[in-house]
């Protein structure tokens, strides 16, 4: 018997799903924490970190510029991993199921405007204007995502600490 396993899709509903039927997704998360404010995406009713799934010949920093860039904006330098984490759920628009590998990397704000200009088809069904939201508003806020949002959160702004300290 083919070993399955439970994925959950964006409402949070678990289901088992055929190993055979999973594709691979690694992906590509950014921190972006400046002046006690974190820069989040906003998606449907709540939020999750910018970024998303690599493509095919892209290095790992070339995904995370792009997909901040796309989804907030903003043009950023690459700092350090907070978290590697992983994922089994069902894209929204795709309908496949997924194993997701999802670094999350603190970075910097280099440039840019918050802008909605570069998203994609998909992103412009569920995605809005890109926030900052303050550090002591995290625990209050609905992540989409399958990952402890805030204790990356966390991680990020003593890693930030000690970086500035440095």
């Amino acid at each position: 018997m083919e070993k399955e396993i439970i994925c959950s899709d964006i409402e949070g509903h678990k289901f088992k799903v055929p190993v055979s039927e999973l594709s691979f997704r690694p992906s590509v998360y950014a921190v972006i924490i400046e002046n006690g404010k974190i820069l989040l995406s906003k998606q449907w009713d709540g939020y999750d970190f910018p970024g998303g799934g690599m493509e095919l010949g892209e290095t790992i920093e070339e995904a995370l510029k792009r997909e901040v860039m796309e989804e907030t904006g903003v043009e950023i330098a690459m700092g350090q991993v907070v978290a590697c984490e992983n994922s089994f759920f069902k894209l929204t628009f795709a309908g496949e199921h997924v194993h997701s590998i999802l670094m999350y990397f603190l970075c910097e704000n280099i440039g840019g405007r918050l802008t909605m200009d570069n998203f994609d088809e998909n992103e412009k069904k569920y995605a809005s204007m890109p926030e900052w939201i303050d550090l002591d508003n995290m625990a209050k806020i609905k992540f989409y995502n399958s990952i402890d949002s805030v204790k990356i959160i966390k991680d990020a702004t003593r890693l930030q600490g000690i970086a500035d300290r440095g």
